[in-house]
């Protein structure tokens, strides 16, 4: 009898209860720093010394950042897409929305539900790619993150930046290298195709990291725009602030939409820079509420202008058997 199985099963569930329970504490932890002192009112003060002329600059270049997404989407399933640019636009951007919006990551099953539903993408596939396109948002962020981090040794920095590019190069190697999982067992031959799927991922998009890399060189220099207008300082000194902010949002366990891990990581980096805790948070907190803020609205809008979908209609159904 193999007890290792239901002890497995068993330990799942508890893992995934202490992960939410994190999320959920984190968030608490957040709002009852808030609460504390009117720090509310601060935040919004801190939005009333931005002009409106740079509020709108900052929200039509955020903008441009779900068009570069979209193109990525686009270019990965050129063949399924056919051109359709405004139905890719309208997956990002609901997409984007639900990550914001549902709470344990669970917004992240939107995308491969829309493109299934849209553009007859199987599950499996536009899973793997969804994977692929994290992973590569991983390694862009880290790699900028070693180039801008505050304090960072040069050794450390070079040999970070060397370690992701390394992962990042060898990765669809691996999966793309011959392999005979296909014969070792059921589970062994599941994960043998899975890796298939992520090998046709990774070799799919012709440019896929250069919309990575301009995406988020563009979103992180627009955070750090804002965040310095909020906090009355540089654009050098807020950048890393952001660069911080969105590595601490990659992280495997949240706060409920980022709340928490989202502003510490901000105010993390921006200790480094000479900006107090408090200051930090406050600012973090207040660039995080814009981009949530962006992503509901625009997420809405696209849900307003449904796509037609390409797959083929089903037959109308028969009477009911009794």
């Amino acid at each position: 009898m193999n007890l290792r199985q239901p002890l497995t099963r068993r330990r799942k569930p508890a893992e995934n209860w202490l992960k939410r329970a994190f999320s959920i504490i984190v968030t608490l932890a957040l709002l009852a720093w808030l609460a504390s002192d009117s720090r509310w009112r601060m935040v919004g003060d801190a939005f009333a010394s931005i002009t409106p002329g740079a509020f709108a600059a900052v929200t039509l270049s955020l903008f441009v950042t779900y068009i570069l997404r979209a193109l990525r989407v686009c270019d990965e399933f050129r063949d399924e897409v056919g051109g359709r640019f405004g139905a890719c636009l309208r997956v990002i951007l609901i997409h984007n929305a639900m990550i914001n919006v549902v709470p344990f990551r669970g917004g992240e099953t939107a995308f491969p539900i829309l493109l299934r539903q849209v553009f007859g993408v199987s599950i499996v596939r536009a899973g793997a790619s969804l994977l692929w396109f994290r992973l590569q948002d991983a390694f862009v962020v880290g790699v900028l993150a070693c180039l801008v981090w505050p304090g960072l040794h040069p050794a450390l920095r070079a040999a970070g930046i060397a370690a992701l590019i390394a992962v990042a190069w060898y990765l669809p190697s691996w999966a793309r290298a011959p392999h005979d999982w296909a014969g070792r067992g059921s589970i062994v031959s599941k994960l043998g195709k899975l890796r298939d799927i992520f090998t046709e991922a990774t070799g799919r998009s012709r440019y896929g990291w250069w919309w990575t890399v301009a995406n988020w060189a563009l979103k992180l220099a627009v955070q750090g725009w804002l965040l310095a207008m909020l906090l009355g300082t540089s654009f050098q000194t807020a950048f890393p602030g952001a660069v911080g902010a969105e590595a601490a949002a990659i992280l495997p366990v949240q706060g409920v939409a980022g709340f928490g891990t989202y502003e510490a990581g901000a105010a993390a980096a921006l200790l480094y820079s000479g900006i107090a805790m408090k200051d930090g948070l406050q600012a973090a907190l207040a660039l995080h509420l814009f981009i949530l803020c962006s992503a509901v609205a625009t997420g809405a809008i696209a849900w307003l202008f449904p796509s037609k979908s390409t797959l083929p209609e089903t037959p109308a159904a028969g009477p009911a058997r009794k």
